[in-house]
């Protein structure tokens, strides 16, 4: 649904993307990551029709975004992550604005309000004037006026942006509610445990580069060689662990062993029998209280892409 081929922007003398690749399948939610200034806004912004690239391509349902940008953004409803609102509107009259904007015929202008009013759980303040609403609000509100005209591809630049942990969690639920309906999303933020849990594919973008980029597992797995283990004894002190570190570090592939608070935390070839260990454990007299893999997350497949760690 979305494809990017080779992208390269500069702004002067600065190169903001370096042919930059990535695709997003239809119907995925795609997780944009990178730091502050990596070139996810650009890429979103040439995306949305808003930035042309020095070179490289990239089309959103087949359209080139370069060579018809009218019949892109019929398909794109674009969310960036400053915007401005018309405070002196009701949130009704904001969304019929956008929808007249967007060519959606009058007499259904109020219908399409109401219903995007429903889906952002803000039709009891359908008469409220938006600067009425607290900023959570704002960011759904913002969200509905993407929707107006029904695009099939959304683009969504930090929605989540300064939002509470409340709020945060309603926009996530959000998102997911429009994967189900059949929406191809792209997101970028800095939250990183929340795109984890939101998205199925990913993309790590630094220095304007493309570093890796597919389905969440895959390139968790990529990133992230070999398993962790977590195992926490019933007896904490120091006999019990060297006792079990002793254990541990004789059975073959074993790659490292640490103490992590209460516990060790073991890293193991991808071939290592799990259950063979807990055996050998218990069998020894070492009373484990818990024994878990631990999966590789995020954040810390960012520390490794991005940054000096990511260059060497």
């Amino acid at each position: 649904m979305i494809a990017v081929e080779g992208l390269h922007k500069s702004y002067g003398g600065r190169v903001a993307l370096k042919e930059v690749d990535f695709s997003v399948p239809e119907g995925e939610i795609f997780g944009f990551v990178g730091p502050n200034g990596a070139g996810k806004t650009t890429t979103i912004r040439i995306l949305a029709t808003l930035a042309t690239a020095d070179a490289g391509t990239a089309s959103i349902g087949g359209i080139p975004v370069s060579e018809d940008p009218y019949g892109v953004r019929q398909l794109i409803g674009y969310m960036p992550d400053f915007f401005g609102v018309y405070d002196r509107l009701t949130a009704e009259e904001y969304l019929e604005f956008y929808a007249a904007c967007h060519g959606v015929p009058r007499r259904r202008r109020r219908q399409v309000a109401t219903e995007l009013l429903e889906l952002v759980d803000l039709a009891d303040r359908a008469g409220d004037q938006v600067d009425t609403l607290s900023r959570g609000m704002k960011q759904r509100l913002c969200l509905a006026r993407a929707l107006v005209h029904d695009p099939q591809v959304l683009l969504l630049d930090e929605p989540a942006s300064g939002l509470d942990p409340r709020a945060r969690v309603e926009m996530r639920e959000l998102i997911r509610e429009l994967r189900r309906m059949g929406k191809t999303i792209l997101v970028s933020s800095h939250i990183l445990p929340e795109l984890e849990e939101l998205c199925t594919w990913v993309g790590f973008i630094d220095e304007g580069r493309m570093v890796a980029a597919g389905p969440m597992s895959e390139v968790r797995n990529q990133v992230i060689s070999g398993r962790r283990l977590r195992i926490e004894l019933v007896d904490d002190d120091s006999d019990a662990s060297l006792a079990a570190e002793k254990v541990i570090r004789s059975r073959p592939g074993v790659i490292g062993v640490d103490f992590v608070d209460s516990g060790l935390q073991i890293l193991v070839e991808d071939s290592f029998a799990d259950q063979d260990l807990l055996s050998d454990l218990v069998r020894r007299g070492i009373a484990v209280r818990s024994f878990a893999q631990i999966t590789g997350d995020l954040a810390e497949a960012f520390l490794r892409l991005t940054g000096p760690e990511g260059e060497a």
